[in-house]
Formats: structure tokens, sequence, C-alpha cells
């Protein structure tokens, strides 16, 4: 089965044929910015169109949450103007093929977890930690959804109830305490204030303020991932995006979560996909759900 699979982020559209595994025709456009709705829809219509007659379904990776069709988010400001995009609706003007919607970091959880062995490993987790946190889960060896498409949210769960405001609007939340934007965020209260990739570099060089930043961001991570061991028997966890694979950063969360209880422990790596995990795992998921249907 081909597939087009369509990886929507915030500032690019890629775009590409997947099939088993190999991306072909892959091309990417910048997320519409200006007149965000309809520059969206011509967008998507002119993508599909230009695949016309190569693919058998499409499958889309999506920044946000996927809501029965709808893009949306925890925090809609971080969509622009695309909050409550009938993104399903969009594409189904342009063909007749069905259509599959996730979110792009549960379709990176597919791309990673697919080369494991589901009997050794049917509980899985992928962990972003990039700009925000997010994350995928697998149980019994199938993606978690969700009937509202938030399951995998994890970067919302609490780290510090007196902690900073989260841009979902509830305080102390991982990805106001561990993701990059909090990392710049306190970075710039610095008198020598830095970008996140400055961060790690001081980091590297011992610098005090910096190490103190970056050990915070992984502890955070370490307890995120012994919430999930305890609370869903997961047996192994992924970690990508691009804070998770800095240098030092894996070494960190391990320190942490080697430090608690063996009840806590599970085999922690790094993401093996980059760029093209959206599509991969799109795809991956969307023909698993097509052999669902009747």
């Amino acid at each position: 089965m081909r597939c087009l699979a369509l990886d929507i982020g915030g500032t690019k559209i890629a775009a590409a044929l997947v099939e088993n595994n190999q991306i072909q025709q892959r091309q990417q456009i910048v997320t519409p910015q200006d007149d965000a709705v309809n520059a969206m829809h011509e967008a998507l219509g002119s993508l599909v169109q230009q695949y016309a007659g190569q693919f058998d379904f499409v499958s889309v990776a999506s920044t946000g949450i996927i809501n029965h069709g709808i893009l949306t988010a925890l925090n809609p400001k971080n969509l622009g103007g695309l909050a409550e995009f009938p993104l399903k609706d969009s594409i189904a003007r342009h063909t007749d093929k069905p259509i599959f919607l996730l979110n792009d970091v549960q379709a990176a959880a597919c791309a990673e977890y697919q080369e494991l062995d589901p009997k050794k490993v049917p509980n899985f987790a992928f962990i972003v930690v990039s700009t925000g946190v997010g994350g995928g889960i697998i149980l019994n060896g199938e993606l978690q959804t969700g009937p509202n498409g938030v399951v995998g949210h994890i970067g919302h769960s609490l780290a510090d109830p007196h902690g900073e405001m989260c841009g979902c609007g509830r305080r102390g939340c991982v990805e106001a305490v561990a993701a990059g934007r909090a990392i710049e965020r306190d970075a710039q209260k610095w008198d020598n204030p830095c970008s996140p990739k400055e961060v790690f570099e001081r980091f590297r060089k011992n610098d005090e303020k910096a190490t103190a930043l970056i050990h915070r961001s992984a502890n955070a991570i370490a307890n995120l991932v012994a919430d999930l061991v305890i609370s869903l028997d997961i047996q192994q966890v992924v970690i990508g995006g691009s804070v998770g694979l800095a240098e030092g950063y894996l070494p960190l969360v391990k320190h942490y979560v080697q430090a608690m209880p063996h009840f806590y422990h599970c085999e922690l790596t790094n993401a093996k996909y980059a760029g093209d995990a959206g599509l991969i795992g799109a795809a991956y998921w969307g023909e698993l759900e097509l052999a669902k249907q009747p």
C-alpha cells in the first residue's frame, strides 16, 4: 500500500509518498501564516492534487491535537490562526481515499516502535524534549490516541506545583520546567543571557548556572519516565527532540532514573529517526488503521 504522508508543523509542511518505510517524491513547503485558514486549505489541496493517482490512502502527522478531524491544541495560541481547523474535511475535498490523522509525536512514536519486538516490548513510550515536551504511548503493541486525541500529551503532567505557568494555563507542567522554551526563559534572566544551544555549550564546559539548568530539565524528564513506568508498566522509553538528543542529556536522565528504586527503571535510548519520523510513522500507523477497516 502506498501512502501520501503529510507532516504539518508550525513552520513547515512536509509531504511524500511512503511505501515499506521508503520515502519518495519528498517536498517541503512553508506552513501558511498570513490568512492562515484559507492559505492552509489551498496548500493542502495543492499537495494532494500533485500526488493524485499515486496513493492508496492519506495519513497526516500534525502538531497540536487531532480531535475528531479538527486540529486544535491545549494552548490554541500555538496554532495561530489555525486553531479549530477542519483538517480532515479540508483534505477530503480533494480525494476520496481513506484519511487518517494523528499528532506528530504520536507518529514519531510509531516510527520508533516499528523496529521493536512487540512481544518483548508491549508497552512503550516516546518522549520528545524540544521547544515543548510531548509524547506517544503504545500499550499492548497499539498506539493510544484516545477519543479526543490527547493521549501522549505528557508534557502537561505536573512537575512542580509552585513552578512557572505553562502555556496550557496550568502551573508547573513538565514542559514549563524541562522544554527548550523553559531553558531559554530561565537563561534570559542571567547577567549574560543566551540561547538553549549556548546553555548546552556552557553545560559541557561545567558552567555552574548552565549545569543547574540542564540538570533541572533532565531530572523533570527522569521523573516523567518514572511516572510512565509505574503507571503504565512501560518497558522502554525513547527520547528525541533537540534538547533530548543534545550531547550529554540522555546520560543525565539515566542518572536520575537509576537513582530511583528499581521499580521505576526501564530501558532508555535515543531516538533513531529525525526529520522524517512524522512521515514514516504516519504512514505506518495509517496502514495499520486501514487494515482494521471492513
